[in-house]
């Protein structure tokens, strides 16, 4: 007996790296054996905030696929939806919209620090981001998100908008339940937040060598000048990767113990890493060099997943359109004009 149904995914903005795969896609793996799970490619929202550029979606919606099922991600075990595909999702964010004010939109904390971050003049989809999530969760009456802390307002917002639809017409939709990640979030290679126009990520993609290449150039305590200065293990990513992903647990605090007594270069600590590393990769490279070498299967899993959604879809739309009154049966008349409808 499953214990819900959980909506959550990605936006496909280039391949997958570690801090995707510890945020959210291991932990997704494991949820698929609790949950019945819908994973969303959600191509819509990449254009909120580069309509301008979409030359690289398709492309990049085959990376962040093949990256998922490497990672875990079974089609037999949950569905995997290409939000573009069910066009259900624009059509309840169209009602939706209704049901919430600009200001109210105005105030969620994403809205106001992408503006910030971005330097851009916010379009309507922007504003409209957290009405067209909601859509992606209510349309499949998902009752549990898997969510960082940052987008807890989305979900908050959602759950208002099917508390307001259920108030004004038929409890059709659960009010979703914000299911809190306790990974922890990964550092970069300059140890700032690992993203990919950063030019500071690990990919799923990199093989062995490209991995090696980045743990050395990785930031480690800038105020150890020689090998035999102590050093600080504590806000050192180099560790944070030791603490996450080095199964030597005698060899990672052996290392701690002899970098605080400057007993140990950062080369040597960054050598070893990148084994560890390369190890914990090995068998999602072989997963992914399989799903690589049969043509078609990415596209026939997204296919598939896709349409097995759109019934679902399509099954709250009905609900919706004949709770708002948008429900023509075919054969009837409008009393203005006496067509016939469809």
């Amino acid at each position: 007996m499953k214990k819900g149904r959980i909506l959550t995914g990605h936006r496909p903005t280039g391949p997958r790296h570690l801090g995707h795969l510890v945020g959210t896609l291991e932990s997704w793996a494991r949820l698929q054996d609790e949950y019945e799970c819908y994973f969303l490619i959600a191509d819509w929202h990449v254009l909120t905030t580069d309509y301008s550029h979409t030359q690289r979606i398709q492309q990049n919606i085959r990376h962040v696929l093949t990256d998922w099922l490497a990672a875990g991600s079974d089609p037999e075990r949950s569905t995997i939806v290409l939000q573009s595909g069910v066009p259900e999702h624009a059509e309840l964010a169209l009602l939706l919209s209704m049901l919430v004010t600009v200001a109210r939109l105005e105030r969620v904390p994403t809205y106001k620090e992408q503006i910030q971050e971005l330097r851009l003049e916010p379009s309507l989809g922007l504003l409209a981001y957290p009405v067209l999530q909601a859509a992606d969760i209510l349309i499949y009456r998902a009752d549990t998100v898997p969510v960082g802390e940052d987008q807890m307002p989305h979900i908050e917002l959602s759950r208002e908008l099917a508390r307001r639809f259920n108030s004004l017409y038929r409890n059709i939709f659960p009010e979703p339940q914000g299911l809190l990640s306790t990974a922890p979030r990964l550092p970069g290679l300059d140890n700032r937040t690992m993203h990919a126009s950063w030019g500071n990520a690990i990919y799923l993609s990199d093989d062995r060598e490209a991995v090696r290449r980045k743990v050395l150039s990785m930031y480690t305590d800038p105020t150890r000048i020689h090998a035999t200065d102590p050093g600080h293990v504590e806000g050192n990513p180099v560790f944070a990767y030791h603490d996450l992903f080095n199964s030597d647990l005698h060899e990672v605090e052996e290392l701690k113990a002899r970098y605080r007594a400057g007993k140990v270069g950062d080369v040597e600590v960054k050598e070893r890493l990148a084994r560890a590393l390369n190890d914990y990769l090995e068998p999602l490279r072989q997963r992914r060099a399989e799903i690589v070498g049969r043509a078609h299967l990415v596209d026939d899993i997204l296919v598939q997943g896709t349409a097995r959604a759109r019934l679902l879809a399509r099954e709250t739309m009905e609900k919706v359109r004949e709770d708002m009154a948008l429900a023509y049966s075919r054969g009837a008349r409008y009393k203005s004009s006496g067509h016939q409808l469809g």
